[in-house]
């Protein structure tokens, strides 16, 4: 058996070699401060870390030039969305592709890419910043069609698209999907976006938007956050972004874990947004726009006061609650309220049972004509994907009568565009808001200010996740080597510890596995740690180099087997 004085000897040699080894990586773990040490062995090694930085550095910017000029070489210009970019200058390129042409040859099925390099998050879609309501109505989606969509995006993009969630709402379509060739993921976004809309390329590209990386994250953050909507801090789009959130990480949804993450931050932004600062208080909504453009209309076009008008609203869902509660507070009394059903347990019996001050006249979707000839202004809010108040059933009713209001907030439209043409009706949609939105968001500047300031923090929360994904492998890697070495110098020592019983064997290999890992702490830690995307890199890159954690072990056998 060994003796005491052996065994100490054995294991401070063992300590010697780990560190020799492995303890360079500490100066890693501040990467811009002089370490503090009186180890010679890390001091040595700190001048060939900041060579090797320098060196990743300059890599890293001829590097960027080259992705740079690949990405603006794509022969289609994405049409500029109006953000306030975080303080942080972005380092990823928005990703645009062009919407595959007739001549386009269909790319050839290739498998779905494992590795390599990161998955990134892309959006592709267009709102009422720079689609009319004609066009988004074009590739509208009904909430409960979103997973079947997003699935069918997946498998149709021959494996260039591997999470895909969507967002459809009456002032935006977006299509969030994860992807690791942003521009492969955006000409079969844009492919199928085409196909499913039957609209001509010219009208996608002048429509369309496309983000990618931390544009697409920051853009996604205002969205739910409110600050993108049409009405600046209205709180439905929490809700439709939830449940976008809800359906992609469902058991039939195409989210995964980089866009789900993305979108359950966005919800917990939107939460705190409206917690923590004063967007959403006194906010408008679209319902209450409509009530405040009808307000400023009717003199106009009725030659009469708001709040003697007679009104009609048809559709019992959200939407109709908040014009109702917006046109009570306008002093309109009795209203006049269109369902498919108006039983007692019908959706139309329950709102009114809401507001029992209001004097309600219940009918069903037959009565719908009789009633608009008898009112001044009719409100449209159903759930419908094809008009239903039409020129040719409106034009008698509007013969012998006095002139007639429609408002119409649905997307798609419930109103027939030809309704405008007819005489002695002044027909809106929710693009004609914009007067009252305009006026809403500059009442607001210092909460959306104070909401982005906010965003920033969530955004650099997602993205410090987003970039310890990258570090997975090299954290294996590194842990594996680190093992392998371990082994190899046990193995060496293995005749010196013969005379060890099994117990004493037991204890040396736990005390050097426990020095491994406390010599690789710092190193780990400093790898999940959030950075830039450049100093993350670079970290990398510095650490691959010093274990040579990409070396096969090729040029070892060859060295062997030279001598």
């Amino acid at each position: 058996m060994i003796s005491q004085n052996g065994l100490r000897a054995l294991v401070a040699m063992a300590v010697v070699n780990f560190c020799l080894v492995l303890h360079s990586p500490s100066v890693l773990a501040k990467p811009y401060q002089a370490p503090v040490t009186k180890c010679p062995i890390q001091s040595t090694l700190s001048a060939f870390v900041a060579s090797t930085k320098s060196l990743g550095a300059s890599s890293m910017k001829t590097q960027g030039a080259q992705r740079r000029t690949s990405f603006t070489s794509v022969p289609f210009v994405a049409n500029k969305v109006d953000m306030v970019r975080p303080s942080k200058a972005s380092r990823t390129v928005s990703m645009v592709a062009s919407v595959p042409t007739e001549t386009d040859e269909a790319p050839a099925p290739k498998p779905r890419k494992q590795s390599g390099t990161s998955l990134n998050v892309h959006v592709l879609g267009l709102s009422h910043h720079n689609a009319a309501v004609e066009v988004r109505e074009k590739l509208a989606i009904p909430k409960e069609e979103w997973s079947s969509a997003a699935a069918e995006l997946v498998n149709s993009s021959n494996g260039a698209i591997e999470e895909a969630a969507v967002l459809s709402t009456c002032n935006r379509f977006e299509v969030y999907f994860s992807a690791r060739d942003g521009k492969d993921a955006m000409r079969a976004a844009a492919g199928f976006l085409a196909e499913r809309s039957a609209l001509s390329q010219g009208i996608l590209r002048r429509n369309l938007f496309m983000l990618g990386g931390e544009d697409a994250s920051w853009h996604l953050l205002r969205v739910s956050a409110g600050l993108d909507s049409l009405v600046v801090g209205e709180g439905q789009i929490l809700s439709q972004v939830s449940s976008c959130y809800q359906t992609a990480s469902g058991e039939e949804g195409s989210g995964g874990k980089v866009l789900n993450q993305m979108l359950k931050q966005a919800v917990k932004a939107g939460k705190r947004v409206r917690a923590e600062t004063a967007i959403a208080r006194g906010a408008v909504s679209i319902s209450s726009a409509a009530v405040e453009f009808s307000l400023y209309r009717s003199p106009l076009d009725l030659n009469m006061p708001f709040k003697d008008c007679r009104v009609v609203i048809v559709g019992a869902g959200k939407m109709s609650r908040l014009l109702i509660t917006h046109l009570t507070s306008a002093g309109i009394s009795k209203i006049v309220l269109i369902n498919r059903s108006i039983g007692p347990d019908s959706r139309a019996a329950l709102l009114a049972s809401e507001y029992p001050d209001v004097e309600w006249d219940l009918r069903t979707m037959d009565q719908m004509y009789a009633a608009v000839s008898e009112c001044d202004v009719v409100f449209m809010s159903t759930a419908a994907e094809e008009p239903i108040l039409t020129s040719a059933e409106l034009s008698p009713i509007m013969t012998d009568r006095e002139p007639m209001m429609v408002v119409d907030i649905s997307v798609p439209r419930n109103v027939e565009s030809s309704v405008a043409d007819i005489n002695k009706v002044g027909s809106y949609n929710v693009d004609d808001l914009k007067a009252v939105v305009a006026r809403n968001t500059a009442a607001r500047k210092l909460e959306i200010l104070e909401a982005e300031d906010l965003l920033r923090g969530e955004w650099s929360e997602y993205h410090g996740w987003h970039q310890s994904l990258g570090a997975v492998p090299t954290i294996a890697k590194l842990q594996q080597r680190a093992e392998s070495l371990r082994a190899e110098e046990m193995s060496k020592n293995s005749k010196k510890l013969k005379a060890l019983s099994d117990k004493e064997r037991d204890a040396v290999d736990r005390l050097s596995r426990g020095i491994v890992n406390k010599l690789l702490h710092g190193p780990l830690s400093h790898l999940r740690a959030p950075e830039g995307p450049d100093e993350k890199v670079r970290t990398l890159s510095t650490l691959s180099a010093l274990f040579k954690l990409e070396d096969d072990g090729s040029s070892k056998k060859g060295k062997k087997r030279k001598d």
